[in-house]
């Protein structure tokens, strides 16, 4: 079985490299790489030229290119049984594509998908944000476990398709976020079979500070809202999750603030002769009372850093991961909730320009 690895590329130069080095080492060798670059000004191609003597490397620019444009701009010249798409930012184990051809071998899918992880050498950061995009405490395990909640769609960064199926379905649309998951939805629809394949996990980068983060999950959340004006089908009650989450959060804190108030009452009509004992137990039952939200989400979240902890054995990934979790909540909350008054309010039907 042969494959086309084909990868969108912009900047980053040293992820690049770093990505090409990672499947210089696989195992199985029936691959070709087709590296799709976008990058204003000047190609990254001069920084690939180490490796073309070691990998069957074709290389295409076209400056600005998007990321659907690249990897149907790739698929054109690919002569693999599978179109195999994978990010830049991301490294590969060495036995990856041997774990892919074994199991469709096994078992033929028209459209497969693969979780990612942490590597050891990932910042503290890197891996609590790994952790937050994967963990079935924040995404429901939608993103590469095999038991997750609702349909599983591959993404982007780690999925494979026949290139019978990617033929029938055209190919990627004119999304520029969300992609992934809407060539998915065509695909399954077209009667296509999908399906994870476990051991197929690469190590996925992503991005390395919590700006870059928040405006990553920001696009995501926003679009949710455009791939459900294609396919209504597709909004699920778990896709409103992180913004319930965060308008939540947020309510909790100011419940909180409340509360506070109101135990301030408590002690003043404590000290007070011509009050009753009844009287004031009002305010402290009030301010316990507003304080009870909060408390639930510290528990949450409480539960969320040893889970973290224990998977990455470092309590400091434990505790990046509240930070990386309420940036994860707040980016895809205020996203949707963004492209939602955009789209369903405002009437414009493309949306926030993602």
């Amino acid at each position: 079985m042969f494959f086309s690895i084909i990868i969108p590329t912009f900047k980053r130069a040293d992820e690049v490299i770093e990505c090409l080095e990672s499947l210089t080492k696989q195992t199985y060798k029936e691959f070709e790489i087709i590296l799709a670059d976008g990058t204003p000004g000047e190609s990254l191609e001069k920084h690939t030229l180490p490796y073309k003597n070691k990998l069957q490397l074709t290389f295409l620019y076209e400056e600005y290119l998007g990321v659907s444009e690249a990897r149907n701009l790739g698929a054109t010249v690919a002569k693999g049984d599978y179109f195999i798409f994978l990010d830049s930012d991301c490294i590969f184990p060495e036995n990856y594509l041997e774990k892919v051809n074994e199991s469709l071998t096994k078992n033929h899918l028209d459209e497969f998908g693969g979780p990612d992880a942490a590597h050891d050498s990932f910042t503290v950061l890197q891996k609590a944000i790994s952790y937050t995009m994967t963990s079935i405490l924040t995404t429901g395990g939608i993103r590469g476990q095999k038991k997750h909640m609702g349909q599983f769609h591959p993404r982007g960064f780690n999925m494979g398709v026949s290139r019978e199926a990617f033929e029938k379905v055209g190919g990627y649309s004119t999304f520029k976020c969300g992609e992934d998951i809407e060539l998915s939805i065509r695909i399954i629809k077209a009667g296509f079979k999908v399906d994870l394949i476990p051991e197929a996990f690469v190590y996925h980068k992503r991005r390395s500070t919590l700006k870059q983060f928040f405006n990553q999950v920001y696009r995501f959340g926003a679009a949710r809202i455009n791939i459900w004006s294609r396919h209504k089908e597709e909004l699920k009650l778990t896709h409103l999750f992180p913004t319930i989450f965060i308008i939540g959060f947020i309510k909790s804190l100011v419940l909180f603030i409340i509360s506070l108030f109101f135990k301030m009452q408590y002690f003043t009509a404590l000290s007070n002769d011509m009050t009753t004992e009844m009287y004031a137990s009002r305010y402290s039952f009030l301010s316990l009372l507003c304080a009870i939200p909060l408390y639930i989400y510290c528990i949450y979240f409480l539960i969320l850093i040893i889970h973290s902890s224990m998977l990455n054995k470092s309590l400091k990934v434990g505790i990046y991961s509240f930070f990386t979790c309420i940036t994860q909540m707040a980016g895809y909350g205020f996203g949707f909730l963004a492209n939602a008054w955009e789209v369903i309010v405002k009437g414009n039907k493309n949306g926030l320009k993602l």
